[in-house]
């Protein structure tokens, strides 16, 4: 894995001139999605100048106006679409698959590749049923002996809701979404042992459907700085204790602080799992402003480096058990 400075060095030799490259196509799509909106919201702002039930030609003209600068900008926003995609997916193959490169080369990227939703259900971290599944940038490879898969992920369930007139509405909203990440413990376990934060909106979220007892017992653990981070339930208290050993609960507490945000594990059967939530797409090109940034590139390099931060934290190159 590459140091900070020498992903530096890589952005001015290399990744410069090839986001410079792209800039002509973002500047395209950047004004064609302004011009879209400006066609599709100035029309209906200069509707409400015109009286309600005006007779004067002018009217009628300044109408037949309005609906041709919606559909313009309709027309607008789908070419402009087919260019996203395009630029997308250069950014992907030009950039983003070089910086995992940088981290390290022997792993496979696969931009619109993600974990399965059988994957994810096998974490056991959250059990509300899921309406809508989505992804992308997975991840896979080996640090050393360790197995591992990473890619974001999106997951809602939907509801409705009726208005005022009657009609049925549909919403949308949000389980988790973030990075996705498992890997080989190494270790077959018989119980199901979960890592949660020690918040109670995150607790609320890990317990919203199925309850905390069939998650099995609260477990209580030697580390009071760990504790002010994470609450840990399990189906055997011993084999918990075994699993979260004074090195590893600080691993944990450090990957809390690292990413600062909401961490979830589970250690389930011969797999350890992470879930990590971030409210925005992560490895996804800026269209309003220049992607020409190292900060940018810096930023998605650190979280493509978190799959070897959880595995060495973890110590889960460290062979110390066997499979049963």
């Amino acid at each position: 894995m590459r140091t900070i400075e020498q992903v530096q060095e890589f952005y001015h030799s290399t990744l410069v001139d090839r986001l410079k490259s792209l800039e002509t196509l973002r500047k395209s799509i950047r004004n064609r999605t302004i011009l879209a909106v400006a066609l599709i919201a100035l029309p209906f702002i200069a509707l409400f100048a015109i009286p309600n039930g005006s007779t004067d030609p002018k009217a009628g003209l300044a109408m037949f106006g309005a609906i041709a600068c919606v559909i313009a900008g309709i027309v607008i926003i789908i070419i402009t679409k087919r260019k996203r995609r395009e630029y997308r997916a250069e950014y992907k193959s030009k950039v983003v698959a070089e910086i995992v490169k940088m981290v390290d080369d022997s792993w496979n990227y696969q931009p619109d590749g993600r974990i399965g939703e059988h994957e994810y259900r096998a974490s056991d971290l959250f059990r509300q049923s899921v309406d809508r599944y989505t992804g992308d940038d997975l991840i896979s490879g080996k640090i050393d002996k360790t197995d591992f898969r990473c890619s974001e992920i999106h997951s809602e369930y939907k509801t409705y809701t009726t208005d005022d007139d009657g009609k049925r509405k549909e919403e949308w909203h949000t389980i988790f979404k973030g990075l996705f990440f498992h890997a080989d413990f190494n270790k077959h376990f018989t119980a199901r042992t979960y890592v949660v934060p020690e918040v109670r909106g995150g607790l609320k979220l890990f317990s919203s459907v199925g309850g905390m007892s069939r998650r099995g017992d609260r477990v209580k653990l030697e580390d009071p700085e760990f504790e002010k981070n994470y609450e840990v339930f399990s189906t055997d208290q011993i084999e918990s204790r075994y699993i979260l050993t004074p090195a590893i609960m600080q691993a944990m507490t450090a990957i809390k602080k690292e990413l600062n945000t909401s961490v979830y594990f589970s250690f389930i059967d011969e797999r350890v799992y992470c879930a990590m939530f971030f409210n925005k797409n992560l490895f996804e090109p800026r269209i309003m402003k220049s992607g020409v940034n190292f900060e940018d590139i810096e930023k998605m390099y650190k979280l493509f480096a978190t799959n070897a931060l959880i595995i060495n934290e973890l110590n889960l190159n460290t062979r110390i058990w066997t499979k049963d």
